[in-house]
């Protein structure tokens, strides 16, 4: 019998981001226009024979303004980030999801291949984290949320994944671990 469990982890508290999100649109509409104003601005003066040096910070700022512009565009998506958690026969996936639209893959992780396994509030993550050379990957969104880790080593590599699995996720995890990896 094939056990599987998935689930999307959402920021509880999403009122800031949220308003963020849609104050992005007028925000690179409005940019977009000073910059094309300003730089038509640069060219037209630039045709009636100004000196390019005088014109030089009316320029940087509309491509100043066009960068903000272009850059909100890009990152507007990240304003509403989720991570999905996928368990299938003791193989744990992560990944990011942007605006229910774009997903980003972060990584497979089989549980029987873990070192420790416990709660992000017990005393064995403290022990975890201030170990040297160790990479925190956390692939999570509430701070407030009963959190979990993995401490693995993979190709002399030390990796600590902190995430905020369900009890139903925690309970199918712990059938797949090796004994003595979790943690108190």
């Amino acid at each position: 019998m094939d056990h599987f469990w998935e689930e999307v982890v959402v920021k509880h508290k999403r009122t800031a981001e949220e308003a963020a999100y849609f104050l992005t649109l007028p925000m690179m509409v409005i940019l977009a226009i000073f910059a094309m104003m300003n730089i038509s601005a640069v060219i037209n003066f630039a045709m009636s024979g100004h000196s390019l040096v005088s014109l030089l910070p009316t320029l940087a700022i509309g491509l100043v303004s066009a960068g903000a512009a272009v850059l909100l565009f890009l990152f507007r998506d990240r304003l509403r980030t989720e991570y999905e958690y996928t368990f299938t026969n003791g193989e744990l996936d992560f990944a990011q999801v942007f605006n229910n639209s774009k997903r980003k893959s972060l990584g497979s992780l089989k549980v029987k291949g873990v070192e420790a396994f416990g709660k992000v509030a017990s005393s064995s993550f403290q022990r975890y984290v201030s170990m040297r050379d160790v990479q925190q990957l956390r692939w999570y969104l509430n701070r407030d949320a009963e959190l979990y880790y993995f401490f693995f080593q993979k190709d002399g590599k030390k990796s600590l994944i902190v995430f905020e699995p369900s009890e139903d996720m925690v309970r199918l995890v712990r059938q797949y671990l090796p004994h003595g990896v979790e943690q108190g």
